[in-house]
């Protein structure tokens, strides 16, 4: 059974707040852990898009390097090699963000509990939910960042791919 001080329930210096206040308090990281959910989502399909893109890669690789192989092959294999790059640098983002999230996810519904935690013992947990919820907010900050980093590289790495196929299609006489 849980002890509470009387002291604790009953300090003129520490009133207890309302319980439709704390209940508020309790439900804004809750829409935030729903953001991080969402974005955990997402962020787990783009992961297993580029382990899929890899994988083909590694496919057209092996074809490529399995005869003699022209000029126009000598640039794919260069396509793909700078296409890897960018994949790697893309999946560790994405490991680092998924890792992040779920952090973030942790410290916010930490967040929820220490405000639970302060109506009981407003003397001991007064900083905890103030602390532990910016800690959450920075977190998530970080993870957005990395996966707009992480956005810019796949975008980087579909214009080298359309620039590829505007030179194949002029040099096979299709035009830009």
């Amino acid at each position: 059974m849980l002890f509470i001080p009387h002291s604790a329930i009953f300090n003129p210096h520490f009133p207890i707040p309302h319980p439709i206040d704390v209940l508020g308090a309790m439900i804004t990281p809750a829409v935030l852990i729903s953001a991080g959910s969402m974005l955990v989502m997402s962020t787990s399909n783009r992961l297993a898009r580029v382990i899929d893109r890899i994988r083909l890669l590694v496919a057209e690789c092996e074809r490529l390097a399995a005869g003699q192989h022209t000029a126009g092959e000598d640039e794919k294999l260069a396509l793909i090699r700078a296409q890897v790059e960018s994949l790697l640098k893309r999946i560790l983002l994405l490991r680092t963000a998924i890792t992040g999230l779920y952090v973030t996810i942790t410290l916010l519904v930490a967040t929820s509990i220490a405000t639970g935690l302060f109506v009981l013992v407003p003397q001991m947990t007064a900083w905890a939910p103030i602390v532990i919820g910016l800690a959450g907010a920075l977190a998530f900050l970080y993870c957005i960042t990395l996966l707009v980093r992480e956005a810019a590289i796949a975008v980087g790495a579909t214009i080298e791919e359309v620039d590829y196929i505007h030179r194949l299609l002029e040099r096979q006489g299709h035009g830009p």
